[in-house]
């Protein structure tokens, strides 16, 4: 069920903030570690961020599933609506929470895993490699791409449901009203971004190509020799210097 699931992944991340509140140290290396992978998204996607059609999605993902911003408040409200999930949305809309929150605790943990892996909060590409090697976790990697993707199709198929959002933009009143200012603004924002692409097979296409690609070369690659590497791979050149 959509409420018992969306509630695992947020106690999840729970427990990764009070980990890290546990631990300065730790959270300097998160919030570096994010800046790291927010420039590196920048970099592999300079060309979608400067297109006038995928702008606004690359952007979407950059500062929701990529950037350093604490969404603490955004997860209360998930925590308080979860319960009465199925009476406040729409099926549809519920998954898409679901999956939202389960590839926002499996991003979380990942990251966590990979600060405790890191000397100090400054990163350099060989560092960023080497921590993420030592964390591997292949599957988890890659069912952090399949959510991202599975979250932007249905983000698409929302956009073919125009009754979907006149009632998400009627929501907006009551959702004020008793608190869920952000979880509706996230809702309308991830909408309206996508209806601009008008189909987003392309874009969904092009991410999850990229995205696999880079996790590919960051398994295989020898951070000693990182530099000629980045030199001829693509995905490895969009790691930022430091």
């Amino acid at each position: 069920m959509p409420a018992a699931t969306i509630l695992a992944h947020l106690q999840t991340l729970d427990a990764e903030r009070r980990r890290r509140a546990a631990d300065p140290t730790l959270t300097d290396k998160v919030v570096a570690l994010k800046a790291f992978q927010q420039r590196r998204f920048a970099l592999t996607y300079t060309d979608l961020l400067a297109s006038e059609r995928y702008r606004a999605a690359a952007r979407f993902f950059l500062d929701e599933l990529y950037g350093p911003s604490d969404f603490a408040a955004r997860d209360a409200q998930f925590a308080r609506v979860a319960p009465a999930i199925s009476q406040l949305f729409t099926d549809e809309i519920a998954a898409a929470i679901a999956a939202l929150t389960e590839l926002h605790a499996l991003s979380e943990t990942l990251d966590s895993a990979m600060a405790l892996e890191l000397a100090a909060p400054r990163l350099t590409r060989a560092g960023y490699t080497r921590a993420w090697q030592r964390v591997a976790r292949a599957d988890e990697r890659e069912r952090q791409i399949a959510l991202t993707l599975d979250i932007a199709e249905r983000l698409d198929r929302f956009t073919q449901r125009p009754l979907l959002r006149n009632g998400i933009r009627l929501m907006r009143g009551p959702a004020l009203a008793i608190g869920l200012s952000e979880l509706h603004d996230l809702l309308e924002r991830s909408f309206d971004t996508f209806c601009t692409l008008q189909g987003a097979d392309e874009f969904i296409a092009l991410v999850g190509t990229r995205e696999r690609a880079l996790a590919a070369a960051l398994f295989a690659a020898d951070p000693k020799k990182l530099g000629a590497l980045a030199a001829t791979d693509p995905a490895l050149a969009c790691l930022p210097e430091a």
